[in-house]
Parts: structure tokens; C-alpha cells; sequence
């Protein structure tokens, strides 16, 4: 699951950033609400989670505005304002679940997995498929030829991001962006470990190769040569 995190506080973003990247997720963090307005219109999400005290813009207009520009990624809002008319005003804006701080990780991951399982909510699919390999987003489960596989978080991670690029090169920096957050090259094998290790459990029990290192480019997935 694809994240954007829109919170100012760093205990409260620290937390969440943390909690939810050992789950396996990916989650773009921005302080200003007017910075992670833009950031939202820009990319695709999974799903939000949008303070409703920030710098820059408050989460109410920002809200507004992506549902005004026809954004229908599920957005839960993550606040200290915790009164009735607060909840009502939230989900009048366009929100579609309000969690009020403090709050437990374990029913902030619970509304935010609720959420992405409501299709008529988000335009991608939860399950993604290339061949007889098939990931499910909810579930995250992994099969190949109906065979279960058994992935760690960035193992998962790797693959699914793969699969949304299927056909397509995935080139190292962006796999490093994308399953690490390191907007760096950290100048390690990181990457080419956990290929490794992905083909070894997707690829090698099985007769067709999926995984394919594009020389001097970076990686594809797809069936055939």
C-alpha cells in the first residue's frame, strides 16, 4: 500500500512513518499542507492520512480540493479535533474515516486496510496479475501457479511495485525511492540482494522466468524473454 502522510508533528509522523513502513508499506511524508495538496494531485495513493491543523493549508480545504479536482483515493483524517460537529465537518469535506489523537497503530492500520478494501473508492485493482503470478494488495498474499509464497515486507514491497511496471524498466534509483525511501544512492548491494532473493522464490521453482535484468537499466517483470 502506497501512503502520503500529511502531518506537522514529528512525534505523531514518526510513529506512523515507522509503524506502517515495518508492515511493508511505502509512505511519502510531508509537513506543509499546501506542499502535500500539490504532492496528492501529482501521484497516486493508496490512500491518505491528512492532519487537520497544518502549515501552509488545513486539512479541511485540502480535502476539498482534491474531491472538487475529482480525487477519489480514500482519505482518513488523523486529528486532535475530536468533537462531534469536528467529525461531522470532516466527513462532509470529503473524508471518508476520521481516527482523533492519541490513537493505537494497530486501529490506525486497521481503517486504513478497511479503506483500501472499498474498489469503488480507488480506480486500481487490489489484486495485480502477470502470468500465473498473482499479488493481492489486502491480503498480501503472494501466489504463483496457485503455490503460495511466503515474502518478507520489502520482498513484497519489490515485487509489487514490479508488477505495477510490468512490461516496463524499473531502473535501481527508482527501486531504491520507491522500496527504501532513500532519495540517495546509498552505494550498497541492497538491491541486487533482494532480486536475488525474490527470483529465488518466484522464479526458480518454476519453469518460466518472470524476473528479467535489463543490462545497464534496471529490471522488468514480465512473461517471455
Amino acid at each position: 500500500m502506497r501512503v502520503l502522510l500529511i502531518e506537522d508533528d514529528p512525534d505523531t509522523s514518526g510513529y506512523v512513518v515507522k509503524g506502517l513502513e515495518e508492515e511493508g508499506h511505502t509512505v511519502d511524508h510531508l509537513c506543509d499542507g499546501r506542499d502535500g495538496l500539490a504532492r496528492a494531485m501529482a501521484e497516486d495513493y493508496d490512500v491518505l492520512i491528512v492532519d487537520r491543523m497544518l502549515p501552509g493549508q488545513e486539512g479541511l480545504s485540502i480535502v476539498k480540493a482534491l474531491r472538487k479536482a475529482g480525487c477519489k483515493v480514500p482519505i482518513l483524517f488523523l486529528t486532535a479535533l475530536g468533537g462531534v460537529d469536528d467529525r461531522v465537518d470532516g466527513l462532509d469535506a470529503g473524508g471518508d474515516d476520521y481516527l482523533v489523537k492519541p490513537f493505537s497503530f494497530s486501529e490506525l492500520l486497521a481503517r486504513l486496510n478497511a479503506l483500501a478494501r472499498r474498489p469503488h473508492l480507488k480506480g486500481e485493482e487490489t489484486r495485480l496479475k502477470v502470468s500465473d503470478l498473482a499479488l493481492d494488495l489486502i491480503s498480501r498474499k503472494v501466489t504463483r501457479a496457485g503455490t503460495e509464497i511466503d515474502l518478507q515486507p520489502r520482498e513484497f514491497r519489490l515485487l509489487e511495485v514490479l508488477m505495477r511496471n510490468k512490461g516496463r524498466v524499473v531502473t535501481r534509483t527508482m527501486l531504491l525511492e520507491r522500496v527504501w525511501s532513500f532519495h540517495f544512492d546509498p552505494k550498497t548491494s541492497v538491491v541486487e540482494t533482494h532480486i536475488s532473493r525474490l527470483r529465488t522464490k518466484i522464479d526458480k521453482p518454476f519453469t518460466t522466468e518472470l524476473i528479467h535484468t535489463i543490462r545497464g537499466a534496471g529490471y522488468s517483470l514480465h512473461e517471455g524473454p
